[in-house]
């Protein structure tokens, strides 16, 4: 199989189904380095697959997009031979747009679809993305224009970052930046979009003070396959402070979706 930045390794070709990762806004592939071992503990039988995206992480030499539709583009191109096998996407925040744009562009030419989409953490297409910092409010371009006192005062009430790393500067050098150009790829966006034919399954923080669950669920206008929504314990990063949760309701999906295998009990 021909091998790709955005994958740290080659996927496993007899794996029943694959489950591509795809990353919040600041974050990168790491929020999922957990997911193989803990699913298959579940009993799932997949092949997780973070995404790695440029500019953060093991790819922070090269440029980061801020628009979304060339990212969308590359991705489609370099994900293509990966996702012509039976595959499951997972988005948290930023990432949950950035499926949903994956799969509409690869509806669009006929390409295989995912057998479901999770997606957490993130307005409906229809409404204005979520602005971190409030301070000085939001650019022209709808990006965030908060000085970066007021962007990492926000991410750490959203549990995004350590309150300790606000006396870091070297390190929110390097992290911010990262974060702005994300959400100025999340401000792209617009606010169009259309159904798609797979079935979506919608996770919602109960504490996010960032995205409402009401705006979480107002993804059923875009599910022409069936919609489900599970409201998890935790703030908009329940990903990080609740993953145990989320993972058990991940992993019934995939082996509603992929394969099964029998669950050995460890000895005692």
């Amino acid at each position: 199989m021909t091998t790709t930045e955005y994958l740290a390794r080659a996927p496993r070709p007899h794996a029943p189904v694959r489950l591509l990762c795809f990353p919040f806004a600041g974050g990168g592939a790491s929020a999922y380095a957990r997911w193989q071992s803990e699913l298959d503990a579940r009993g799932a039988s997949v092949d997780v697959l973070p995404v790695r995206l440029p500019g953060r992480e093991s790819r922070s030499g090269e440029p980061r997009f801020t628009e979304l539709a060339p990212l969308v583009e590359e991705l489609d191109e370099e994900l293509d031979e990966v996702l012509a096998s039976p595959h499951l996407m997972y988005g948290h925040s930023m990432g949950a747009l950035i499926a949903y744009a994956l799969m509409r562009r690869r509806q669009e030419r006929g390409a295989p679809l995912p057998r479901a989409a999770l997606l957490a953490a993130y307005r409906a297409p229809h409404l204005p993305p979520p602005r971190l910092g409030t301070d000085t409010g939001a650019g022209a371009d709808g990006s965030c224009a908060a000085s970066d006192s007021g962007l990492a005062r926000a991410l750490v009430a959203l549990g995004g970052l350590p309150e300790a790393l606000l006396g870091q500067p070297e390190w929110l050098r390097a992290l911010l930046p990262v974060v702005r150009d994300d959400l100025a790829l999340c401000a792209s966006a617009g606010t169009a979009g259309g159904s798609v034919r797979v079935p979506l399954h919608l996770f919602a923080g109960a504490d996010d003070s960032l995205v409402r669950t009401s705006e979480v669920t107002a993804w059923r206008r875009y599910a022409a396959r069936g919609c489900e929504v599970r409201v998890l314990p935790g703030g908009h990063f329940f990903l990080r402070t609740h993953e145990g949760w989320l993972l058990d309701e991940v992993a019934p999906l995939v082996r509603r979706y992929g394969g099964r295998r029998t669950v050995h009990a460890a000895a005692s």
